[in-house]
């Protein structure tokens, strides 16, 4: 696999315990815990984690600046709403925490619905929604990158905006990249033309192909006039010693979630996200896609990144996951649970045959 791949991992950053059958310890929301869960990320070879959002949620950037501050080289990937932020807020928020934290910055686009009456946000349909979210990144990025900014859009207004501290510029990189998801034609639309990383769910390999074809001809027909937009895979990598062992303990796992009906597993479960059905529909095609990608989650309750599961040794997975490199992706975000002990694993098992 290309050196140039980076592998995050996932914080869930939930106050339930046992997210996704994760241990349910005491305290395993508190900083002392999520520190523990950063440092052993940046000790087993991980660039970083991203970190959930939600109103059910702890605030997301507090969580991600107490852990940055708790480490040395942890990049937060920090899941954010337009909505929930204004963009100058927003982009003096980050542009502060990038300071401080010497450009360890990452952001995650969420355009997803939320309760947005809890916080007094108001949207409306799907074409309303991912406007306001290509305006929001459009201006976001122009006050990371410009001064004394005025803009008058239809969602968003600031007039001489200049935010402090300016981000660094370090070799390649102008500002904290934005990640982004979302299947929809509108979702699209907006990452052809805004988005740095375009983040896909696990679906198969002839899928992440056709989309990835897509997006490219998206962002010619729409004169893209930022850097080629790049990919990244947000999935479920269940690694054992053995291919056998790993799929006796995914076919356990998901002998738990019929039982249970899923409990813990139903954060991303939204049938309007076109995304997220995609990945629903799956196991309609079978229980195990491609060489090794599990589909069964998909009927329990697995949402997201744990609807579909790569399974097998490091070996098994490591070869899947240069496959999905093949196609162009470079940026990966892992995880299994117990997260903890699955951090330490697959950083030793897996990452050495993918970034040696």
């Amino acid at each position: 696999m290309s050196n140039h791949s980076e592998f995050l991992w996932y914080i869930p950053n939930d106050v339930k315990a046992g997210h996704r059958g994760d241990s349910a310890v005491e305290n395993h929301n508190s900083l002392d815990t999520l520190t523990s869960h950063a440092r052993a990320l940046e000790e087993h070879g991980w660039k970083g984690a991203l970190i959930g959002t939600g109103w059910s949620r702890p605030d997301t950037f507090t969580v991600a600046a107490a852990l940055a501050a708790r480490t040395t080289t942890f990049e937060p990937l920090i899941a954010i709403r337009p909505g929930y932020w204004r963009p100058a807020n927003f982009a003096s928020a980050a542009a502060t925490l990038d300071h401080l934290t010497g450009g360890r910055v990452r952001i995650n686009i969420v355009s997803g619905k939320d309760n947005l009456a809890a916080y007094g946000d108001s949207e409306g349909d799907q074409a309303h929604r991912y406007a306001r979210t290509k305006e929001f990144m459009r201006l976001v990025r122009r006050l990371w990158t410009e001064d004394n900014v005025t803009f008058g859009g239809e969602y968003f207004r600031v007039a001489d905006s200049t935010v402090v501290p300016r981000i660094q510029v370090r070799g390649d990189r102008r500002h904290p990249k934005f990640y982004f998801g979302g299947a929809s034609e509108a979702a699209e639309r907006v990452a052809a033309t805004e988005a740095d990383v375009q983040l896909f769910w696990g679906e198969p390999i002839d899928g992440v192909r056709e989309r990835i074809a897509r997006l490219k001809a998206l962002s010619r027909e729409l004169d893209r006039d930022l850097p080629p937009l790049e990919f990244g895979l947000r999935i479920t990598t269940l690694v054992r010693d053995t291919t056998e062992r790993a799929w006796t303990d995914a076919e356990a796992k998901v002998a738990e979630m019929a039982r249970s009906k899923g409990a813990g597993w139903h954060d991303h479960q939204r049938a309007q996200a076109v995304g997220q059905q995609r990945l629903l529909d799956l196991h309609e095609r079978g229980d195990v896609l491609d060489d090794n990608l599990y589909t069964a989650p998909g009927k329990f309750g697995g949402g997201g990144a744990g609807t579909t599961w790569l399974v097998g040794s490091a070996e098994d997975v490591a070869r899947s996951l240069r496959k999905y490199q093949d196609l162009g992706i470079t940026h990966f975000v892992l995880s299994d649970t117990p997260y903890l002990s699955e951090i330490k694993r697959q950083g030793d098992q897996l990452l050495p045959l993918l970034c040696g």
